[in-house]
């Protein structure tokens, strides 16, 4: 896998991730970057900028690392985890907004982040670029039947938080606890079964003429709430 960028090369030159190769333009001139990528890797390539916009269509910045494809968690990461706060993604899509909640997670405390495998974003480049490489720090666990992973959770003692237009103010719910707050996709928010599934429905009141926030911003919203109650 291909990751670019200055601030997630450094994130990943200051973890003991590996680093397969380093492709850097030729006039690449970042002397902290450099000093810490020539102790890690002997595989240093420059090349012209025609040849890093081959590799990558994002924003290189003048250095592409290729590093081993990323290792999803298991979910006994936070099966059993005592009073852990973990967030579903029900089929999002849009890895901009993928990446930006994993920031936003790394940022709040959260202890894991659930996907499924089918129908929606993996973690990729852009994914890690647009979390500023916070995916290394918060463990993310793919699955592959969403609804039957979250009976999982309830089995062992979480509270599922939908999040949907017709429910009770995000504010008014009591978030302590082993926690899920699950997260709908762009277009359609949560599926009917898993809606279906949550404990309580949780909803941002809109005060302007549109009727929905973006996932990420709604997320953060919510996931703040819950951090600000648990503590």
């Amino acid at each position: 896998m291909y990751i670019c960028g200055k601030n997630v090369a450094r994130e990943y030159l200051e973890s003991n991730e590996v680093i397969k190769k380093a492709y850097l333009a030729k006039n690449y001139n970042d002397n902290e970057i450099l000093k810490k990528l020539n102790k890690r890797t002997n595989n240093i390539e420059y090349v012209d900028k025609r040849e890093l916009d081959r590799i990558t269509k994002e924003n290189h910045q003048g250095i592409i690392l290729c590093v081993p494809d990323f290792k999803y968690s298991d979910l006994d990461t936070v099966l059993n985890k005592e009073d852990a706060l973990v967030v579903i993604l029900d089929h999002l899509e849009d890895p901009h907004n993928f990446g930006a909640i994993i920031r936003t997670c790394e940022a709040a405390g959260v202890d894991g982040i659930i996907i499924p495998k089918n129908r929606s974003v993996d973690v990729t480049s852009t994914v890690i670029r647009t979390s500023v490489g916070a995916s290394k720090y918060v463990p993310i666990i793919q699955i592959t039947n969403l609804n039957q992973t979250i009976n999982e959770l309830k089995k062992n003692g979480y509270w599922v938080v939908g999040t949907d237009m017709d429910g009770t103010p995000y504010d008014e719910i009591d978030y302590k606890g082993k926690t899920c707050i699950v997260i709908g996709s762009e277009g359609f928010g949560m599926s009917h079964l898993v809606k279906e599934n949550c404990d309580f429905i949780a909803t941002i009141p809109m005060h302007g003429k549109i009727n929905s926030l973006n996932a990420s911003v709604a997320a953060g919203i919510v996931i703040y709430e819950a951090v600000r109650i648990r503590k």
